[in-house]
């Protein structure tokens, strides 16, 4: 059970990463949205994978759990789905605005887009430009 959880892991990871690394905009949320879910994946198994009894100790007793979940990574993993939702849909609304304001959703064409170098090999500030 492990190693097919381990093999859909590196699945989704893989394919995080190489959609990550594609040229237009849309692909690239999609990936980093597909990376983020699978680091979830990861810490969610950290809390162990076979646990079914709950981490409840019943009252009056003092002993450890034993073969129950771990409720630390579920935590951090609700904590996490939330954060990535709320940057997937922040890039989906930045990625829409490259598009209509520049017309391209192509990371390579958005080149002329970025300020021209100064002097010393940064950018031009907006207020020292000669347009």
């Amino acid at each position: 059970m492990s190693w097919v959880f381990a093999l859909a892991l590196f699945a989704a990871i893989a394919a995080g990463v190489f959609l990550a690394l594609s040229r237009n905009l849309l692909r690239c949320v999609i990936g980093v949205s597909i990376v983020g879910s699978a680091i979830n994946l990861y810490l969610f198994a950290a809390g162990r994978l076979g646990a079914t009894a709950p981490p409840l100790v019943p009252a009056g007793t003092e002993r450890l759990l034993e073969g129950a979940a771990n409720p630390l990574p579920q935590a951090l993993v609700l904590t996490a789905i939330v954060i990535g939702f709320a940057l997937t849909c922040f890039s989906l609304v930045l990625a829409l605005a490259i598009k209509q304001r520049t017309g391209s959703a192509d990371t390579d064409t958005l080149r002329h887009a970025e300020p021209p170098e100064g002097a010393d090999g940064k950018p031009t500030p907006l207020n020292d430009r000669e347009d």
